[in-house]
């Protein structure tokens, strides 16, 4: 049985352009910023496994419609199946779209992601995975799942733990927001176009008629730019970044915030802190051990071993955080959720192994990749 996609009628949530060789996949749920639903998924994963034999087509661009590339996964939907009894529906949301970040990441043509606009979560899943990504001055990325009582999931335990330094722990573990000027600067953008020369982009790229990655890049560097940094931007704090959130334990990494915040009073990291302070412990201790295990994995490993996590966080067998997180910011949007446990200390490391285990259920299975002949294509640039 698949999951019912949240639809609310709507038709058509992925529409395809057809120009010469190029497809140009347009995720289609604007009022809900594009947020991915179960039809999303599997249409996207069916649209690429057919590109991919098809030699006429050399080149696939994803965008959003509206002012969102993609807010996330439609986790309400997915918590509300889980509360209708069914569980297992949403673990089949999850590794299908896992599925699609592994033919995504392991794409033997390339694939042009435009992130005019939100990029979170899920979105991230779809987009940074591929070969090229073009941020703008529109351009909105977080992984904002410790706020939700989630974890960064989506393979980001690959990408986040290849940014420079610890850069990608504090991405993962605080939320923090970054613009496109800041996910050239880590990486996690290749390219920055301003949003009014997108349309002559996407135009010179259905002309290229080529899978070769030099000169797609090349096509894209023609209406590039080199943005400006802002003065605020957390890329500016990367020695305190690299001094505290290389630390083994959530515990220590607070602390050696609040020892920095001592000897400098600066608004950047008293929110730093807070960030950290108000997410789910739970949360914060799965998803530093996950990106600290994802440098050393594949990202196929890091799928696998989260679809793991997601399963034990939907079963709510250590902690239910992620219904409470779901509740306070997406539903009743009190935004004040009540974590159990509800401090660092109460969680030990059993409670955390417990999420990297096999779920103990017979009917379960681990995550079931296909077999890839391509080698992940992520590429991240250097600050």
């Amino acid at each position: 049985m698949a999951p019912p996609s949240s639809t609310n009628g709507e038709t058509n949530q992925v529409l395809v352009e057809e120009k010469l060789s190029v497809r140009t996949l347009i995720l289609n749920r604007p009022r809900q910023l594009n947020a991915l639903s179960f039809e999303m998924v599997s249409r996207l994963l069916e649209l690429f496994l057919a590109y991919e034999q098809d030699c006429n087509i050399k080149l696939v661009i994803v965008k959003g419609k509206g002012r969102s590339f993609c807010a996330g996964g439609d986790v309400a939907a997915v918590v509300h199946m889980i509360n209708e009894g069914n569980w297992k529906l949403g673990a089949e949301f999850f590794s299908t779209e896992y599925i699609l970040n592994y033919v995504m990441a392991t794409y033997p043509k390339p694939q042009v992601s435009i992130l005019n606009g939100i990029v979170m979560g899920g979105g991230a899943g779809a987009s940074i995975h591929g070969r090229f990504r073009v941020a703008t001055e529109n351009s909105v990325f977080a992984m904002p799942e410790t706020a939700l009582g989630l974890f960064p999931d989506i393979g980001a335990s690959y990408f986040l733990s290849r940014l420079p330094g610890f850069f990608g722990e504090y991405v993962g573990l605080t939320g923090t927001r970054l613009d496109g000027a800041e996910m050239l600067a880590c990486g996690l953008a290749t390219h920055f176009v301003p949003s009014m020369r997108l349309s002559l982009l996407e135009e010179a790229l259905c002309k290229v008629n080529s899978s070769d990655p030099a000169i797609i890049s090349a096509t894209i560097d023609k209406y590039s730019q080199q943005p400006y940094l802002k003065e605020q931007s957390s890329c500016h704090w990367l020695a305190i970044i690299d001094r505290c959130f290389s630390r083994r334990t959530i515990e220590e990494i607070l602390s050696a915030l609040e020892r920095e915040a001592t000897n400098m009073v600066d608004d950047w990291i008293s929110a730093t802190i807070q960030s950290l302070k108000k997410a789910s412990p739970t949360s914060l201790k799965i998803s530093l051990r996950s990106i600290r295990e994802g440098r050393l994995q594949g990202v196929g490993q890091c799928l696998a071993r989260e679809y793991r996590m997601v399963c034990h966080v939907m079963r709510g067998e250590v902690s239910k955080d992620f219904f409470e997180g779901c509740r306070a910011i997406l539903l009743d949007k009190d935004k004040n959720p009540k974590w159990k446990p509800s401090k660092l200390e109460q969680i030990n490391d059993d409670m955390v192994d417990q999420y990297f285990s096999k779920v103990d259920d017979e009917e379960w299975e681990d995550l079931k990749l296909p077999a890839r002949s391509n080698l992940p294509v992520t590429a991240i640039a250097k600050l």
